[in-house]
């Protein structure tokens, strides 16, 4: 392969790397806890879309736990929004491990 062909093939993975970010931005998971007490939806750019919170979750008299029903339920949206980051950039980068990327 020449240094032509190599740059060519650099600069298509560049522009379908922007076009899976542009996905990613744009694709949206939910992290839920409590069965459906609340759920956390976030985009794969992790940037959070929506928080719905069911009324018997909300007791006056004990704020924490649906603190940690938050935590859990946004830890697990940034989870599916991990994998789906990972899986939708291996398959630009063909399973390479690029830094920063994955």
């Amino acid at each position: 392969m020449n240094q032509a062909q190599m740059m060519a093939q650099v600069k298509k993975m560049q522009a379908e790397m922007e076009k899976a970010q542009q996905d990613l931005a744009s694709t949206s998971v939910t992290g839920v806890a409590g069965g459906t007490a609340v759920a956390v939806t976030m985009t794969c750019d992790y940037r959070v879309t929506g928080v719905k919170v069911a009324k018997d979750a909300v007791d006056p008299d004990d704020i924490e736990t649906l603190e940690d029903l938050l935590v859990v339920a946004i830890n697990a949206a940034v989870g599916k929004a991990q994998e789906t980051s990972s899986t939708r950039m291996s398959s630009v980068t063909g399973g390479l491990r690029i830094p920063g990327l994955m």
